[in-house]
């Protein structure tokens, strides 16, 4: 609680600050990647409460990606309702979009979109279906005389040409450079309002990259590659609060008259704040079901996130009758589960996208070039420099002292021979330099082959330890 102490103190002491004549403090709460982890979401509400209970205008924005993540948001009867609700009821005002608000197809988003009573903005978005409604690139709020202006941009950059995901959800839209639409934006709304925010959901990396020849925002919030981040860039603060309501992004803007004087922000851990009560009964009634709770096997240890990469490798290889799995480590989306009863949910947690396995042949000269080509990926650069496809075959990629992927050594395979391949459809669909004969997409989902596994195998026992490592020329283990 020492951290909401002096948060509170902070705000009481800039609320004073702000009875000297023409001096006015805002406060933006920031969220992003959420995921639907609403068991977090109490400790949100008490944090907002208190902070509106302090400072008499608070703006609360989120950067993208509201849902996918917890079967029991993404299999309610209306997908992501349950956490949409939520927002709702707590007062959001602004929110941008994330690849993720795409999962459903955008029909499905287009839809969705009407019940969000808050504003939701897009500058590189350009729609020309009657399914998704051609969305606004910015909105101004005023708080207390203040206009603030909130533009929003979105990733185009893993598609390529638009978000992360399957072509078909984003068929009849285009997604232009999200930097140049920012750019733009700034330009024709910067004399138009008192304080200028970019809502992005490019990426930390990709907003450094912004802010560095870019000057017009006042501030940026940040989503979508799931990291801590509290700094100045070029001037501009950057600030994105890591994943799954873990924190909340704070923001006090400090005016005389119209003019910016001052920008502090903070990452705030929301384990700092007790759940409020009336949100905490909100949620117990969403959890509440039997089906989605009941234990449908269990495992014999504790599965880390390699442990569970690895099982998901050799579910897609086992049902595909293959004699090599793949699995990329963004398809799993739980850290660890522990020992003990597994229910459907927690699948449907590790995976929530409902992909499908896929089967093809190949020769670990193809496989060579798939690996090589995703680590040395120049557009989709959170997923490039890592170890992305966990493979049920050892391997150990080569790189040199500049960290570009040369070579892959496969000690378990031989040059030349064709072998059966399973992986998930995302990967068959969307990895470049992916090359295979009699490649097929199965009925089978990936959450459907975990399941039977548990039911018929249990108690399953998880290999945490990594069969795939990067090993660079010179230097040994890296």
């Amino acid at each position: 609680m020492k951290m909401l102490f002096r948060f509170v103190t902070v705000l009481a002491a800039l609320v004073t600050v702000a009875c000297a004549p023409r001096e006015r403090v805002v406060v933006i709460l920031s969220t992003n990647d959420m995921h639907a982890k609403i068991e977090r979401f109490a400790r949100l509400a008490a944090a907002v409460e208190r902070c509106r209970d302090t400072v008499s205008d608070v703006v609360l924005a989120d950067a993208g990606d509201r849902w996918t993540g917890n079967a029991f948001v993404d299999k309610a009867p209306t997908p992501g309702m349950p956490m949409l609700s939520l927002m709702n009821r707590l007062g959001f005002d602004v929110a941008t979009l994330g690849n993720h608000e795409f999962d459903y197809g955008q029909a499905f988003l287009g839809r969705m979109l009407d019940s969000m009573r808050f504003a939701v903005v897009c500058a590189n978005v350009v729609s020309d279906t009657a399914t998704f409604p051609q969305m606004a690139p910015w909105t101004i709020l005023e708080r207390g005389g203040v206009r603030i202006g909130f533009v929003g941009v979105v990733t185009n950059y893993e598609g390529p040409g638009h978000p992360a995901g399957n072509d078909s959800s984003y068929a009849g839209l285009e997604f232009p450079d999200p930097q140049q639409a920012a750019a733009r934006c700034a330009r024709e709304l910067r004399d138009k309002v008192d304080v200028l925010v970019l809502l992005s959901h490019m990426g930390d990396d990709r907003d450094r990259e912004f802010l560095s020849s870019n000057g017009d925002y006042d501030l940026l919030l940040s989503g979508h590659t799931h990291v801590v981040v509290d700094t100045l860039v070029g001037g501009t603060p950057l600030l994105q609060t890591g994943k799954e309501l873990r924190n909340v992004g704070v923001t006090v803007l400090r005016l005389k008259g119209h003019r910016l004087v001052g920008v502090e922000t903070r990452v705030v851990p929301l384990s700092d704040y007790e759940p409020a009560p009336e949100y905490e009964a909100l949620v117990t009634d969403i959890y509440a079901s039997p089906e989605l709770n009941a234990p449908v096997g269990s495992l014999a240890e504790a599965a880390d996130k390699q442990g569970l990469a690895n099982w998901m490798a050799e579910a897609v290889a086992d049902c595909a009758d293959a004699e090599v799995g793949f699995y990329h480590v963004g398809g799993v989306r739980l850290d660890r589960v522990e020992k003990g009863a597994v229910s459907s949910a927690t699948v449907y947690g590790l995976e929530p996208f409902g992909t499908h396995v896929a089967a093809m042949r190949m020769t670990p000269a193809q496989m060579r070039r798939m690996i090589v080509e995703k680590y040395n990926d120049t557009v989709n650069l959170k997923e490039a420099h890592r170890i992305d496809l966990i493979a049920t075959t050892p391997y150990e990629l080569v790189v040199d002292a500049e960290d570009r992927a040369l070579d892959v050594r496969f000690p378990k395979l031989l040059e030349g021979r064709l072998y059966r391949v399973a992986m998930n459809d995302y990967i068959f669909r969307n990895y470049r330099a992916l090359e295979y004969a009699d490649g097929r997409i199965l009925d089978d989902e990936v959450a459907g082959v975990l399941l039977e596994e548990l039911r018929e195998d249990s108690p399953l026992h998880p290999d945490n330890e990594a069969r795939q490592r990067v090993v660079r020329l010179g230097a040994g283990l890296h």
